[in-house]
């Protein structure tokens, strides 16, 4: 076996770099979660209040989080346990392992979203568009009840896989190709939609507050999770990639683009459902603003039914719909698959670190979050749980990096670090939300929403671990596997250090 080289590569320029990070920020979260969230968390009147939480916590948590991995992966050049067992300490491996694996159990799942989205873009590129809501959920039925869920969860996979084989090379380079086709597919589609009649309805409920809906605890809980999810902030994906930059790649520069740009992309994305969702409907259904908003909140498990049960029935009616239904699902699946490739790059750096030289730790992965995601594909339901779970746990792993500065020491951190000369240096603006705002916001959330699932969510069914949605089901696994690691934990240390 020769000398793994892949483990000193860089990436080669900063657009590069900022590409490669903005593929992980933007991905299905973006088009496949975002939309319905705000449509769940809206009032009568509109969505704003959710989006204004979202900004906030965008500020507060998911850019103070992604300058946190930037400086512990350019620090350390490891992957996520290394840099845990190596700056916190041997007693600390488990978190890390914890953060690793909430990342890879998303990707789990997320291959699998990805599998659905090439399914459909060749579905809209050589068949004719679905007419009415049967034919689409005829499309969607047959498409569930086939094996193409799991053939085309095994090619996003491989994809992923070929796309990472030789190196952070290979995912600057993929990135330097889907990131600008993908901006450039988002920016057609939303001039289409904000060109559709009335569309102007669904784009203002998007964005008027409805400032009593701030008062609401899941607006916020939603912003939270959906900013963690839709930005990446947290999972270990950006400390994974920092661990290629060179020193002059600006730090936190770097992350206020990638967090403001992965949002804007949020924005326009769910500019573009929400105006084509409300023409459509209200034009060429009749509905009502009620019954549109009914469709966005309650269209299927997963979020599947607005986007892969509604959304190619409605441009289906649309002039030039089925060049823009083609566009949009290729759009879905390069932002899927640009994630999932960084998903896939966490745990491969993982077992690098180890020493497992590259091509066999890929090799190793693949198979393991396909085998792993075959129950999502098989079921719904199963997908729904897996979201739900490890979407929540997304915060916890976020507070884990925060701890980790706070344990390494913030200052400390701040002034091994050597900042690009043209970058900005993090203040007190960055401390305290590091030190304060992440682990107190992330546990009175944590606490709030264990509150609302006995009370509010799921009364009859919290204690039930086999309730996809209870609190139950995601404190068994959380604790099956924070179990495993704690068991585990001096193993685990010893192995990275």
């Amino acid at each position: 076996m020769g000398v793994d080289r892949s483990v000193d590569q860089r990436f080669g320029t900063r657009v590069g770099l900022l590409l490669s990070a903005l593929g992980i920020a933007v991905g299905t979260g973006n088009i496949w979660r975002f939309p319905r969230i705000a449509a769940q968390s809206g009032g009568e009147e509109g969505a704003g209040a959710l989006i204004l939480a979202w900004v906030v916590f965008l500020l507060l948590w998911s850019i103070p989080l992604i300058i946190a991995e930037y400086m512990i992966g350019r620090k350390y050049r490891f992957g996520v346990i290394g840099s845990f067992v190596t700056g916190m300490g041997k007693r600390f491996a488990w978190m890390g392992a914890f953060v690793a694996f909430v990342a890879t159990a998303i990707g789990f799942f997320y291959a699998v979203i990805v599998g659905w989205s090439l399914y459909y873009f060749f579905q809209m590129l050589f068949y004719p568009l679905p007419a009415s809501n049967t034919d689409s959920m005829a499309l969607w039925d047959n498409f569930q009840s086939s094996w193409w869920p799991f053939v085309m969860h095994f090619i996003a996979v491989a994809a992923g896989g070929l796309a990472i084989w030789k190196g952070v090379k290979s995912i600057e380079r993929v990135n330097k190709v889907l990131i600008p086709v993908l901006i450039l597919i988002i920016i057609a589609a939303v001039a289409r939609a904000i060109s559709l009649p009335g569309s102007g309805d669904g784009i203002a409920y998007l964005f008027r507050i409805e400032w009593s809906q701030l008062k609401t605890p899941g607006v916020w809980l939603q912003a939270l999770t959906q900013n963690a999810w839709d930005t990446g902030a947290g999972w270990g994906l950006f400390l994974t990639y920092a661990a290629y930059m060179h020193a002059r790649h600006g730090t936190v520069k770097n992350a206020f683009i990638t967090g403001f740009g992965n949002n804007i992309i949020s924005l326009l994305m769910a500019t573009m459902i929400f105006g084509t969702v409300f023409s459509v409907l209200q034009y060429g259904y009749g509905y009502a603003d009620a019954q549109v908003l009914e469709v966005m909140k309650t269209s299927g498990p997963a979020s599947t039914g607005l986007t892969f049960i509604w959304m190619p029935q409605l441009f289906e009616r649309m002039n030039a719909g089925g060049v823009l239904a083609v566009f949009f699902f290729l759009g879905l699946a390069f932002a899927g698959f640009s994630s999932l490739m960084s998903m896939l790059e966490l745990s491969t750096r993982t077992l690098v670190d180890r020493g497992i030289h590259r091509n066999k730790a890929v090799l190793v992965i693949a198979a393991f979050v396909y085998i792993l995601g075959i129950p999502s594909a098989m079921s719904l339901n199963i997908l729904s749980n897996q979201d739900f779970v490890w979407g929540l746990g997304l915060m916890v792993s976020g507070v884990f990096i925060a701890l980790f500065c706070v344990k390494y020491g913030i200052t400390k951190l701040k002034n091994e670090t050597r900042f690009a000369p043209s970058d900005w240096k993090p203040g007190k603006w960055w401390d305290i939300p590091i030190r304060y705002f992440v682990p107190l916001a992330g546990l009175i959330l944590l606490i709030w929403w264990m509150w609302l699932s006995i009370t509010q969510f799921a009364p009859d069914a919290w204690f039930n671990p086999l309730n996809p949605f209870s609190l139950m089901t995601v404190l068994l696994q959380w604790g099956i596997v924070i179990g495993l690691f704690l068991i585990f934990n001096k193993k685990i240390g010893r192995l990275y250090r």
